[in-house]
């Protein structure tokens, strides 16, 4: 089972979002909250697996409430967007989110971006995320840059792992064109994930094309 926090502040809204979650066998709605403070809370008492993360609430804005949370490791985050909060998605891009998701997706949509993410693929809707990491690394970056010493610990496969998730493409997409297993592919996710100190794919992203790579 995969067990998913709603945090939305418009009750309806985060009805029918815990409705659709319901409606699947495999997924169980442990919790809802209706402000960022109050998802950081339950989010500690009830360790889900995924917090379902709206990025304007009260008390507590979604970006920061996801900051929080995955500087404490305590579940994966998955950020309810729309086109024209692009700010708000760029803070939860450097926040640690580890996928997005329109508000007006299907159920269908919404239901397999959950399963998404449970799997350790963090990056959702390959069109909608390229574009928010093309945004995000073509704007601005304050202070210091992405530094390239950072890719002298990773091997020469996961650099060319790293490039592939920076262009947003899936384990089954990379494996297809690095000719490499998908299982493969995902430990070298993981494992550059982890010498890169980074928490999600969309992070590897962001830096995959700081870098140019």
């Amino acid at each position: 089972m995969i067990r998913v926090l709603v945090a939305e502040d418009q009750s309806a809204v985060r009805a029918g979002l815990v409705l659709i979650l319901r409606s699947a066998p495999d997924i169980e709605v442990v919790g809802e909250a209706a402000d960022g403070e109050r998802a950081v809370e339950l989010t500690r008492d009830l360790r889900p697996d995924l917090v379902l993360m709206d990025v304007q609430m009260p008390r507590l804005d979604g970006v920061s409430a996801t900051r929080r949370i995955v500087a404490e490791r305590l579940a994966d985050v998955l950020v309810l967007t729309t086109f024209d909060l692009d700010a708000y998605v760029f803070g939860a891009l450097r926040a640690g989110a580890a996928g997005f998701l329109l508000k007006n997706a299907e159920a269908r949509e919404l239901l397999e971006a959950v399963r998404t993410v449970a799997r350790g693929e963090g990056i959702v809707a390959p069109a909608v995320t390229r574009r928010l990491i093309a945004e995000f690394a073509a704007a601005p970056v304050r202070g210091a840059g992405a530094d390239p010493a950072v890719l002298e610990g990773l091997t020469r496969r996961e650099r060319e792992v790293l490039g592939c998730v920076g262009e947003g493409l899936s384990n089954a997409q990379i494996g297809a064109r690095l000719d490499m297993a998908e299982g493969t592919v995902k430990t070298h996710v993981s494992r550059l994930l982890g010498k890169l100190g980074l928490r999600s794919r969309v992070q590897a992203a962001v830096l995959a094309r700081e870098l140019g790579l």
